[in-house]
């Protein structure tokens, strides 16, 4: 699939992950992608890590991801390349309760190829040490 623009990604993969579309979400990544995962200490950079990490994150009851909007930002890299990054949030359940894990991401995107994650990174937002 071919996508017009840098956000066009980004809402994909929120779908995918939202309704549990596992295959749409790899084929979000392209093959020489990395991603550096919210819920797991190791980096991932082949397919079928990528695939199992989120096969994994899938088995989580009401898994959901929501965008805080206006933490969104959007940077050229030129031509058809663009870095994403914000603050989106997980929820799932945990024994019966409902959590949410605020969590800050940047998405490298290559809009010319079909695969066109090339980068991701995600991590918890640190609670304060105050």
């Amino acid at each position: 699939m071919h996508y017009e623009n840098a956000e066009d990604v980004l809402s994909a993969w929120i779908s995918g992950i939202c309704n549990g579309a596992i295959d749409e979400v790899e084929k979000l990544y392209h093959e020489n992608a990395v991603l550096i995962p919210t819920f797991s200490p190791h980096t991932v950079n082949t397919t079928q890590g990528i695939r199992q990490y989120f096969e994994q994150l899938a088995t989580r009851d009401k898994l959901q991801v929501r965008l805080y909007e206006k933490s969104l930002k959007k940077q050229s890299l030129g031509c058809s390349s663009w870095v994403l990054s914000g603050l989106y949030a997980f929820e799932f359940e945990v024994d019966q309760l409902l959590l949410t894990f605020p969590s800050r991401f940047t998405f490298a995107v290559d809009l010319s190829l079909e695969n066109p994650i090339v980068h991701h990174h995600s991590s918890q937002v640190p609670r304060n040490l105050s």
